[in-house]
Protein backbone atom coordinates (compact mmCIF):
# COMPACT_ATOMS: atom_id res chain seq x y z
CA UNK A 1 0.00 0.00 0.00
CA UNK A 2 1.20 3.40 -1.16
CA UNK A 3 0.75 6.72 1.71
CA UNK A 4 -1.76 9.13 0.52
CA UNK A 5 -1.76 12.53 3.02
CA UNK A 6 -5.40 14.29 1.88
CA UNK A 7 -4.98 17.85 2.31
CA UNK A 8 -7.99 20.47 2.09
CA UNK A 9 -8.95 23.32 4.46
CA UNK A 10 -12.76 22.08 4.38
CA UNK A 11 -13.47 19.26 6.65
CA UNK A 12 -16.72 18.08 4.48
CA UNK A 13 -14.61 17.21 1.43
CA UNK A 14 -11.70 15.70 3.06
CA UNK A 15 -14.26 13.39 5.23
CA UNK A 16 -15.87 13.00 2.17
CA UNK A 17 -12.55 11.61 -0.09
CA UNK A 18 -11.34 9.78 2.87
CA UNK A 19 -14.26 7.80 3.58
CA UNK A 20 -16.44 7.22 0.34
CA UNK A 21 -13.52 6.19 -1.88
CA UNK A 22 -11.91 2.72 -2.00
CA UNK A 23 -8.48 3.71 -1.49
CA UNK A 24 -7.39 0.27 -0.42
CA UNK A 25 -8.56 -1.03 -3.71
CA UNK A 26 -6.54 0.67 -5.97
CA UNK A 27 -3.46 0.44 -3.57
CA UNK A 28 -3.84 3.07 -1.55
CA UNK A 29 -3.99 4.10 2.47
CA UNK A 30 -4.85 7.46 4.14
CA UNK A 31 -2.17 8.18 6.45
CA UNK A 32 -3.55 11.38 7.78
CA UNK A 33 -6.16 14.67 6.92
CA UNK A 34 -5.11 17.67 7.22
CA UNK A 35 -6.39 21.89 6.86
CA UNK A 36 -3.13 23.73 5.01
CA UNK A 37 -0.33 23.16 2.92
CA UNK A 38 2.22 24.55 6.18
CA UNK A 39 0.29 21.31 7.80
CA UNK A 40 1.32 19.24 5.49
CA UNK A 41 4.88 20.41 4.59
CA UNK A 42 5.28 19.86 8.90
CA UNK A 43 3.56 16.61 8.19
CA UNK A 44 6.12 15.24 5.40
CA UNK A 45 9.05 16.52 8.12
CA UNK A 46 8.53 13.75 10.39
CA UNK A 47 6.56 11.28 8.56
CA UNK A 48 6.45 9.56 4.80
CA UNK A 49 3.68 10.08 2.60
CA UNK A 50 4.03 8.94 -0.90
CA UNK A 51 0.83 11.44 -2.65
CA UNK A 52 0.13 14.10 -1.37
CA UNK A 53 -3.62 14.90 -2.65
CA UNK A 54 -4.08 18.97 -2.01
CA UNK A 55 -6.45 21.91 -2.69
CA UNK A 56 -5.07 24.52 -4.37
CA UNK A 57 -6.62 27.47 -2.26
CA UNK A 58 -5.81 27.13 1.08
CA UNK A 59 -5.37 29.77 4.24
CA UNK A 60 -2.14 29.62 5.46
CA UNK A 61 -0.17 27.95 3.07
CA UNK A 62 -1.78 27.32 -0.52
CA UNK A 63 -1.67 24.17 -2.21
CA UNK A 64 0.57 26.29 -5.08
CA UNK A 65 2.99 27.45 -2.69
CA UNK A 66 3.07 24.09 -0.92
CA UNK A 67 4.24 22.48 -4.26
CA UNK A 68 6.66 25.10 -4.73
CA UNK A 69 8.30 24.49 -1.45
CA UNK A 70 8.11 20.53 -2.05
CA UNK A 71 10.08 21.57 -5.42
CA UNK A 72 12.96 23.76 -3.78
CA UNK A 73 13.43 20.77 -1.07
CA UNK A 74 13.67 18.08 -3.88
CA UNK A 75 11.39 16.09 -1.79
CA UNK A 76 10.06 12.75 -3.97
CA UNK A 77 6.30 12.89 -2.47
CA UNK A 78 4.18 13.04 -5.42
CA UNK A 79 1.11 15.95 -5.15
CA UNK A 80 -1.84 15.89 -7.18
CA UNK A 81 -4.23 19.27 -7.32
CA UNK A 82 -7.89 18.97 -6.99
CA UNK A 83 -9.95 22.51 -6.80
CA UNK A 84 -13.01 23.73 -7.91
CA UNK A 85 -11.24 26.62 -10.05
CA UNK A 86 -10.63 25.51 -13.69
CA UNK A 87 -8.60 28.44 -14.91
CA UNK A 88 -5.71 27.69 -17.12
CA UNK A 89 -3.29 29.56 -15.33
CA UNK A 90 -3.84 26.95 -11.92
CA UNK A 91 -3.08 24.10 -14.37
CA UNK A 92 -0.22 25.52 -16.16
CA UNK A 93 1.73 26.31 -12.77
CA UNK A 94 1.01 23.33 -11.81
CA UNK A 95 2.94 21.77 -14.06
CA UNK A 96 5.47 23.67 -14.02
CA UNK A 97 5.61 22.78 -10.02
CA UNK A 98 6.24 19.28 -11.19
CA UNK A 99 2.65 18.05 -10.36
CA UNK A 100 1.17 15.20 -11.33
CA UNK A 101 -2.09 15.28 -12.03
CA UNK A 102 -5.22 18.18 -11.50
CA UNK A 103 -8.68 17.09 -11.11
CA UNK A 104 -11.68 19.66 -10.72
CA UNK A 105 -13.82 19.70 -7.71
CA UNK A 106 -16.24 17.67 -7.55
CA UNK A 107 -13.88 15.19 -8.07
CA UNK A 108 -15.29 12.26 -10.13
CA UNK A 109 -14.70 8.88 -9.68
CA UNK A 110 -13.64 7.65 -12.97
CA UNK A 111 -11.22 10.50 -12.64
CA UNK A 112 -10.14 9.32 -9.29
CA UNK A 113 -9.53 5.98 -10.93
CA UNK A 114 -7.81 6.92 -13.73
CA UNK A 115 -5.09 9.41 -12.07
CA UNK A 116 -4.39 7.10 -9.31
CA UNK A 117 -4.11 4.11 -10.88
CA UNK A 118 -1.66 5.92 -13.35
CA UNK A 119 0.35 7.10 -9.97
CA UNK A 120 0.69 3.67 -8.50
CA UNK A 121 2.19 1.88 -11.86
CA UNK A 122 4.46 5.05 -11.57
CA UNK A 123 5.34 4.34 -8.00
CA UNK A 124 5.84 0.40 -8.54
CA UNK A 125 8.19 1.21 -11.46
CA UNK A 126 10.17 3.88 -9.27
CA UNK A 127 10.41 1.06 -6.46
CA UNK A 128 11.85 -1.72 -8.77
CA UNK A 129 14.26 0.62 -10.19
CA UNK A 130 15.31 1.38 -6.70
CA UNK A 131 15.42 -2.06 -5.47
CA UNK A 132 17.06 -3.51 -8.73
CA UNK A 133 20.95 -3.67 -8.32
CA UNK A 134 22.32 -0.86 -10.44
CA UNK A 135 25.01 -1.40 -12.96
CA UNK A 136 27.20 1.68 -14.27
CA UNK A 137 28.21 0.16 -17.45
CA UNK A 138 24.57 -0.30 -18.49
CA UNK A 139 24.15 2.15 -21.44
CA UNK A 140 20.23 0.97 -21.92
CA UNK A 141 18.43 1.35 -18.44
CA UNK A 142 14.87 0.56 -19.94
CA UNK A 143 16.40 -3.23 -21.49
CA UNK A 144 18.39 -3.82 -18.02
CA UNK A 145 15.33 -2.49 -15.79
CA UNK A 146 12.95 -5.64 -17.83
CA UNK A 147 16.11 -7.67 -18.09
CA UNK A 148 15.96 -7.52 -13.81
CA UNK A 149 12.70 -8.32 -13.77
CA UNK A 150 12.48 -11.39 -15.84
CA UNK A 151 15.65 -12.53 -14.16
CA UNK A 152 13.94 -12.79 -10.83
CA UNK A 153 10.88 -14.14 -11.84
CA UNK A 154 12.61 -16.73 -13.20
CA UNK A 155 14.98 -17.09 -10.57
CA UNK A 156 12.14 -17.70 -8.60
CA UNK A 157 10.11 -20.37 -10.49
CA UNK A 158 13.42 -22.10 -10.96
CA UNK A 159 13.81 -21.91 -7.02
CA UNK A 160 10.12 -22.46 -6.24
CA UNK A 161 9.19 -24.47 -9.31
CA UNK A 162 6.42 -27.14 -7.56
CA UNK A 163 4.55 -24.76 -6.52
CA UNK A 164 5.33 -21.19 -8.06
CA UNK A 165 2.33 -18.88 -9.34
CA UNK A 166 1.93 -16.22 -11.64
CA UNK A 167 -0.31 -14.32 -8.41
CA UNK A 168 3.17 -15.55 -6.34
CA UNK A 169 5.91 -13.89 -8.97
CA UNK A 170 3.51 -10.95 -9.29
CA UNK A 171 3.72 -10.22 -5.14
CA UNK A 172 7.41 -10.55 -5.71
CA UNK A 173 7.82 -7.85 -8.47
CA UNK A 174 5.06 -5.35 -7.05
CA UNK A 175 3.37 -5.87 -10.17
CA UNK A 176 -0.32 -6.70 -11.12
CA UNK A 177 -0.91 -10.79 -12.32
CA UNK A 178 -2.16 -9.67 -15.85
CA UNK A 179 0.45 -6.71 -16.41
CA UNK A 180 3.73 -9.11 -15.36
CA UNK A 181 2.03 -12.26 -17.54
CA UNK A 182 2.00 -9.62 -20.32
CA UNK A 183 4.99 -8.16 -19.50
CA UNK A 184 6.77 -11.52 -19.51
CA UNK A 185 5.17 -12.80 -23.15
CA UNK A 186 6.61 -9.36 -24.19
CA UNK A 187 10.08 -9.46 -22.67
CA UNK A 188 10.53 -13.47 -23.67
CA UNK A 189 8.66 -14.64 -26.35
CA UNK A 190 7.40 -17.11 -24.13
CA UNK A 191 3.93 -16.97 -21.72
CA UNK A 192 4.96 -17.34 -17.85
CA UNK A 193 2.99 -20.62 -17.47
CA UNK A 194 4.98 -22.32 -20.53
CA UNK A 195 8.46 -20.91 -18.80
CA UNK A 196 6.90 -22.74 -15.42
CA UNK A 197 6.06 -25.75 -17.08
CA UNK A 198 9.58 -25.90 -18.84
CA UNK A 199 11.18 -25.96 -15.92
CA UNK A 200 9.18 -28.59 -14.43
CA UNK A 201 9.37 -30.90 -16.99
CA UNK A 202 12.96 -30.57 -17.26
CA UNK A 203 13.18 -30.93 -13.57
CA UNK A 204 11.45 -34.03 -14.08
CA UNK A 205 13.38 -35.42 -16.71
CA UNK A 206 16.60 -35.63 -14.40
CA UNK A 207 14.73 -37.19 -11.82
CA UNK A 208 13.60 -40.19 -14.10
CA UNK A 209 17.54 -40.52 -14.23
CA UNK A 210 17.77 -41.16 -10.28
CA UNK A 211 16.61 -44.88 -9.43
CA UNK A 212 16.05 -43.72 -6.22
CA UNK A 213 12.40 -42.19 -6.67
CA UNK A 214 9.71 -43.92 -8.64
CA UNK A 215 7.64 -42.04 -11.49
CA UNK A 216 4.59 -41.07 -9.42
CA UNK A 217 7.21 -39.32 -6.73
CA UNK A 218 8.38 -37.86 -9.24
CA UNK A 219 5.17 -36.39 -10.06
CA UNK A 220 4.56 -35.07 -6.63
CA UNK A 221 8.23 -33.27 -6.78
CA UNK A 222 7.86 -31.39 -9.36
CA UNK A 223 4.07 -30.20 -8.29
CA UNK A 224 1.37 -32.90 -9.20
CA UNK A 225 -0.74 -34.19 -6.88
CA UNK A 226 -2.70 -36.72 -9.05
CA UNK A 227 0.07 -38.79 -10.84
CA UNK A 228 -2.08 -39.60 -13.98
CA UNK A 229 -2.08 -35.77 -14.72
CA UNK A 230 1.75 -35.67 -14.16
CA UNK A 231 1.93 -38.99 -16.83
CA UNK A 232 -0.07 -37.18 -19.36
CA UNK A 233 1.67 -33.80 -19.53
CA UNK A 234 5.30 -35.20 -19.39
CA UNK A 235 3.93 -37.21 -22.21
CA UNK A 236 2.35 -34.38 -24.00
CA UNK A 237 5.83 -32.30 -23.65
CA UNK A 238 8.25 -34.67 -24.62
CA UNK A 239 6.22 -37.40 -26.65
CA UNK A 240 6.77 -40.68 -24.26
CA UNK A 241 5.63 -41.61 -20.97
CA UNK A 242 7.74 -40.93 -17.78
CA UNK A 243 8.30 -45.15 -17.51
CA UNK A 244 9.02 -45.53 -21.14
CA UNK A 245 11.38 -42.32 -20.81
CA UNK A 246 13.10 -44.38 -17.59
CA UNK A 247 13.44 -47.74 -19.61
CA UNK A 248 14.36 -46.17 -22.62
CA UNK A 249 17.72 -47.68 -23.78
CA UNK A 250 21.07 -45.16 -23.23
Amino acid sequence: MYKLLIVDDESETRSSISNYFPWEDIGFEIVGQLENGRQALDFLSERQADVVLCDIHMPVLSGIDFAREIKDRKHPVMIVFFSGYREFEYAKQALSLGVKEYIVKPPKYKDLVSAFSSLKAELDEQAWRMAAPSDPLDEEPEQSYNGKIISIVKHFVEDNFPHASLEEAAKLVHMNANYLSQFFKKNTGSSFSDYLLTVKMQKAKELLQDVRYRSYEVGSLVGYSNSRNFARTFKKYFGTTPRLYRNRKP
